[in-house]
């Protein structure tokens, strides 16, 4: 039997508020894990914990800094993304677009925890689509 490493572990499913992490979006399914969650784990470098409902300026900020998300790469099972997809994004990239005018809306329920540790819980709260 082999010893559990606690570093391999995906953390806790736990949305901003602390609450049981909803699904962000399964067409396409997205996530770090491919779950359909932005749940996250120690081989989540890139912090894949925003739940966002991407636009087609927020698609072009990203290809413009070098992550194109709109050209499909069926090699990594990605169909690429158009606007009105939500997709787990990283959080350093949404803070970044959030900075230049360009975040797009992001759901606060699938919207993971880690991310608070880039992002201000206000600048989220701003663009949140699941508030009244």
């Amino acid at each position: 039997m082999t010893a559990s490493n606690d570093n391999d572990e995906k953390e806790p499913d736990l949305n901003v508020f602390g609450e049981p992490l909803v699904p962000c979006g399964v067409d396409p399914v997205t996530g770090f894990y491919r779950d359909g969650c932005c749940s996250t784990g120690p081989h989540d470098l890139g912090s894949h914990t925003v739940c966002a409902e991407v636009t087609q300026e927020f698609l072009e900020f990203s290809k413009s800094r070098g992550n194109d998300l709109m050209t499909p790469m069926p090699q990594y099972q990605f169909p690429g993304l158009k606007p009105g997809d939500r997709w787990c994004l990283c959080a350093d990239r949404w803070r970044e677009a959030f900075v230049a005018g360009a975040a797009p809306n992001i759901v606060l329920a699938s919207t993971h925890q880690r991310a608070l540790r880039a992002v201000d819980l206000n600048d989220l709260k701003s663009k949140a689509l699941d508030l009244a």
